[in-house]
């Protein structure tokens, strides 16, 4: 799964995420990085991002590296997001990179789900970075993987 063709695939389905500036920066087994640029259409009140578009970018690195992972079983496995938590630690201004490295965490969950054929939940993190590498959010995601029958 390639950058181009996961922001290929937020255009057509969330175009939320693709018109605020949400975009896969880089993908591999173990990390997936998205970035967002503060720009007039995902600013605040407060000249500063808009939380639910930090939450934008923060899930899709968690979520695009559980896809990623789900297609390199070539078995069909339903994922589903169950809970969401976020904290911001500092206004955010310019170009934000999330950071989601939790690859392990991720097969571990799938083998599971895979070797007892029942749900599974898995916590993944992301934490997004300014361009002075200060920690301005940090999400965490609880998503659901369980084979299909």
């Amino acid at each position: 799964m390639s950058p181009s063709k996961i922001n290929w695939y937020l255009l057509f389905k969330l175009p939320a995420a693709w018109f605020t500036g949400v975009r896969v920066s880089s993908i591999n087994s173990e990390t997936c990085i998205t970035k967002v640029r503060f720009r007039w259409i995902n600013q605040n009140p407060f000249r500063s991002m808009f939380w639910a578009v930090q939450g934008m970018a923060a899930e899709l690195s968690t979520g695009a590296l559980l896809m990623s992972a789900i297609q390199e079983q070539n078995r069909p496995i339903s994922m589903l997001l169950l809970e969401s938590h976020g904290s911001f630690v500092k206004k955010a201004r310019g170009k934000i990179l999330f950071s989601c490295e939790s690859g392990k965490e991720v097969r571990e969950g799938l083998n599971k789900a895979l070797e007892t054929g029942e749900g599974q939940l898995c916590r993944i993190r992301s934490t997004g970075r300014n361009s002075e590498n200060e920690v301005v959010s940090e999400f965490e995601f609880v998503w659901t993987i369980k084979p299909k029958s």
